[in-house]
């Protein structure tokens, strides 16, 4: 059938207002260890479905608070499995919407080549002024740090040594700039596309602490939004976990 010029160009016009109004936005709390994967991770998003995620990044702990004082957020992507788990127990969250998006891993990490060594016998010499260690009582990664010094013996000899970030990302710019030699980190802080991209690092032992098991919850507020479902069900996709892979998560 002949469709005239004038008539396609309102047809194609027509489809992609159709499309953009179907398109949605969600908030979403990122735990500050996958800052790098889901800054990527929502920019394909946004290429592949037209929906967009607004990215807030920070402590585990603090994003809790937030949310149980009525912060607007339509997900969260958290550093542990027991917030998540918590704020479905609530009432906060839609249950069934929780996965583990990502399993992370800890590492021992300095901006100096060769400074940690592959068994992180360095922690034993004692030759540092200051290590940089997340808040355990706020960051899933902290914890893990205190339970790896105490199954080595270490944690009430290195504890004066501690410089304690908020969350993780704080962490890693105390060791990044220099100002702890040696700072426990996400190793999605420090490696990209499968390597470590400066400096030394021990990869902690995944027996040496709990599991880092990071969940995702869909929030109430976001319970009828397209978007944050179209993000839960993207974090599944190959894409996404291509990326994820490529920080060193697990799953």
């Amino acid at each position: 059938m002949f469709i005239p010029s004038c008539w396609r160009t309102s047809l194609i016009a027509a489809a992609l207002w159709a499309g953009a109004a179907h398109a949605d936005t969600v908030s979403v709390a990122v735990a500050a260890n996958f800052t790098a994967p889901m800054q990527k991770i929502a920019a394909e998003f946004a290429k592949d479905t037209g929906h967009k995620a607004e990215l807030s990044f920070g402590a585990t702990g603090k994003f809790y608070a937030q949310i149980s004082n009525g912060a607007p957020f339509g997900i969260l992507l958290s550093a542990d499995d027991t917030t998540p788990a918590k704020i479905a127990s609530e009432g906060k969250g839609v249950a069934d919407s929780r996965f583990t998006y990502a399993v992370g891993k800890l590492v021992l990490w300095s901006k100096q080549d060769g400074y940690v060594d592959a068994q992180g016998a360095v922690l034993k010499t004692g030759k540092f002024q200051h290590v940089a260690i997340a808040n355990p009582k706020l960051a899933p990664y902290g914890l893990a740090a205190e339970q790896t010094l105490t199954q080595l013996g270490l944690l009430e000899q290195i504890k004066p040594k501690f410089v304690q970030g908020e969350n993780i990302g704080q962490t890693y710019q105390f060791a990044a700039t220099g100002n702890a030699e040696l700072g426990f980190v996400a190793l999605s802080q420090v490696m990209e596309d499968g390597k470590i991209k400066s400096g030394s690092a021990w990869l902690v032992p995944s027996n040496m602490h709990e599991p880092i098991r990071q969940d995702a919850i869909v929030l109430n507020t976001a319970k009828d939004n397209a978007a944050a479902k179209a993000l839960m069900d993207y974090l599944r996709g190959d894409k996404a976990r291509a990326i994820i892979t490529s920080y060193g998560y697990a799953f």
